[in-house]
């Protein structure tokens, strides 16, 4: 959620530090801060509620230099949003400063010791035992005094510490919040996400968790808990700053709807080998590894979690393999029946969701294979799954995902017929058309988007309403659920998704003159009893706004507003189906006069549970 970009060099820290902020905008925040080493090794620091421009004002009247420092982004959890509880948090006698991504579980537990041991707090935080704890253990060695600290918390974070005591000393870590170190020419800069890093290099560490970096008199080093050298790999990052901007268009959600017809090709065009097969170099299971899999787990959250939906009912079809999709949040307290016929696939656009990991961590645990699908390479998902699907879909900085989620159903489409060819339940002819239409799936993408003026129209019947239902049947429901949590996300337009069948039992009473009702109707053999959905609300005065494919029979008849989609097989209709969803969200969420990119409340990592 929050945003860390810490520098050690000889630079401009401020400079650096505030552009890497900047990078990490669309995680969400409430409140920024940036601490520095100046030149006379002074602690120096700036906290401000509200946007970053803000703190940059602020900063540019400081004339704060110096080429040690830590910047933070706050997305608010303990504490309202305020220049007090902003970060860095400052020992007592202001010599040490922290930034903080997380929640540390047993900080009233500390904090009370703390108080009783005389210490005072300004700030209504988490955050703010940390400097005060290492500040208790300091006695003349900083590397000490930090882990004696680590010692003592319980839960999650990403730190970045630094002390005027320690001039020439940078210090941090992590446990189940990610943490990457930029390297170039004896400069350093750590942050949360690769985006912060772009302008500075891409060259990176990435950190496991309990890994402690030490950066000293230039040297840098990274240790386990118990002070052990750690040696790693730099990784390069394939994308440049470039990808991780608006290019142009308006917003970066626009930008990435557009991009899908690219990430949907490279999902799949590196896994055809010349011969037009699925060849799947980060998977590992055999023939016999699926024979002895009796149950399989798909979990995720959000569109993640719809995205799993879509991937169970493909399996299932193709792959005659049982399915279970679960909620990550509630799985492990769920007590699932897990063994080593157990595959679990998790799905995490950013590899790091808190609730994603603690569920793979506990299938691992009960003895389950584990194949994971992300969108970033060396994330936290990635590095601790048997298995590992990336999808190549480059950057998403937008909250809303959109991209991440096409090139996700993609993954498990290939999945699904990856299973089936080599367990011999699909034909070879079936296998083949089936890719073909994958492959085809870019180009009709591209033709959705080229009657966005039409969806434009449409989005302006919904900036008047109160509240809009979609409604489906089979897998135009999850496509239903996709779409109604996108628009709730940017537009904050009260949706909601209905199974279409269940109309009549209880959910037809919300149905009044004039509400809008989108209904999704692309699977050929429930059109007739789609029709009849949609008529059932027109008699009780429901504006429909259809989405079928081209030349459906009847829909222009019921239907106030059709949105036709090119054809496909019914099992690859979500991703077609999603995308003008996509576009009434979008323009819903601009002609309110929303901040598309960063809409309320929400982050695009929920990197705590």
């Amino acid at each position: 959620m929050c945003g860390i970009v810490g520098f050690y060099g000889k630079q401009d820290a401020i400079a650096i530090i505030l552009e890497g902020l900047s990078a990490l905008e669309y995680r969400g925040y409430d409140s920024s801060g940036v601490a520095i080493l100046d030149e006379k090794h002074l602690l120096k620091c700036v906290k401000e509620k509200g946007r970053l421009k803000v703190l940059e004002a602020v900063v540019k009247e400081e004339h704060m230099v110096g080429s040690i420092g830590i910047g933070h982004t706050r997305w608010a959890t303990h504490g309202v949003p305020s220049k007090e509880n902003a970060h860095p948090h400052l020992s007592e006698d202001e010599t040490i400063a922290v930034v903080h991504n997380g929640i540390i579980e047993n900080y009233l537990e500390l904090k009370a010791e703390l108080v009783e041991k005389g210490y005072t707090f300004v700030s209504d935080t988490d955050t703010e035992v940390i400097p005060h704890l290492i500040d208790l253990y300091d006695e003349g060695d900083f590397e000490n005094a930090v882990y004696q600290a680590l010692s003592r918390l319980k839960g999650a974070y990403a730190l970045g510490i630094i002390s005027s005591r320690y001039p020439d000393t940078f210090m941090a870590t992590r446990k189940e919040s990610p943490l990457v170190v930029g390297v170039k020419d004896g400069e350093y800069v750590v942050a949360s996400d690769i985006p912060a890093i772009l302008s500075f290099t891409r060259d990176v560490y990435y950190l496991d968790n309990h890994e402690v970096v030490i950066l000293d008199k230039g040297h840098l080093r990274i240790q386990d808990s118990q002070g052990h050298l750690v040696n790693k790999t730099v990784t390069h990052i394939d994308w440049n700053k470039e990808a991780a901007s608006k290019n142009g268009y308006s917003h970066f959600m626009m930008k990435e709807i557009y991009e899908q017809p690219t990430a949907i090709r490279e999902t799949l065009g590196r896994r055809l080998d010349e011969k037009g097969h699925i060849h799947l170099d980060g998977i590992k299971l055999q023939k016999e590894d699926l024979e002895q899999i009796d149950k399989i787990y798909i979990v995720a959250c959000g569109t993640a979690y719809h995205a799993g939906l879509v991937g169970k009912y493909a399996i299932e079809k193709l792959a005659r393999i049982p399915v279970t999709v679960d909620i990550a949040s509630e799985f492990r307290y769920s007590d699932p029946f897990i063994d080593r016929k157990t595959l679990l696939i998790v799905v995490s656009q950013s590899g790091e969701t808190a609730d994603t990991l603690a569920a793979l961590k506990e299938a691992k645990r009960r003895g389950g294979r584990i194949l994971a699908i992300t969108n970033v390479v060396g994330s936290s998902v990635a590095r601790e799954a048997d298995d590992l699907f990336y999808t190549w879909a480059g950057p998403e900085i937008a909250v809303a995902s959109t991209k991440a989620y096409t090139a996700q159903l993609v993954a498990f489409y290939i999945l699904a017929l990856h299973f089936a060819y080599t367990k011999g339940t699909l034909t070879e002819g079936g296998y083949t058309d089936y890719i073909q239409e994958v492959e085809a799936l870019g180009t009709q993408v591209e033709i959705i988007l080229s009657e966005k003026d039409h969806i434009q129209d449409v989005a302006r019947i919904l900036v008047e309403a109160t509240s809009a239902f979609y409604l489906g049947r089979g897998v135009d429901y999850t496509t239903a659920m996709e779409a109604a949590l996108k628009i709730k996300e940017i537009s904050y337009l009260h949706t909601e998704a209905f199974a279409a069948g269940e109309l009549k039992h209880g959910t037809i009473a919300l149905i009044e003159e004039g509400t809008p009702v989108l209904a999704i109707a692309t699977q050929d053999h429930l059109v007739e009893k789609m029709v009849s959905n949609m008529k059932e609300v027109k008699a009780r005065g429901g504006y429909v706004i259809a989405i079928a494919k081209e030349d459906t029979p009847h829909i222009q008849q019921v239907a106030d507003q059709v949105i036709e989609i090119p054809k496909t097989s019914d099992l690859l209709m979500p991703i077609l189906a999603v995308v003008p969803t996509q576009l009434l969200a979008y323009y819903t969420s601009v002609l309110k006069g929303n901040d598309v990119d960063k809409p309320r409340n929400l982050a695009k990592s929920v990197t705590v549970e």
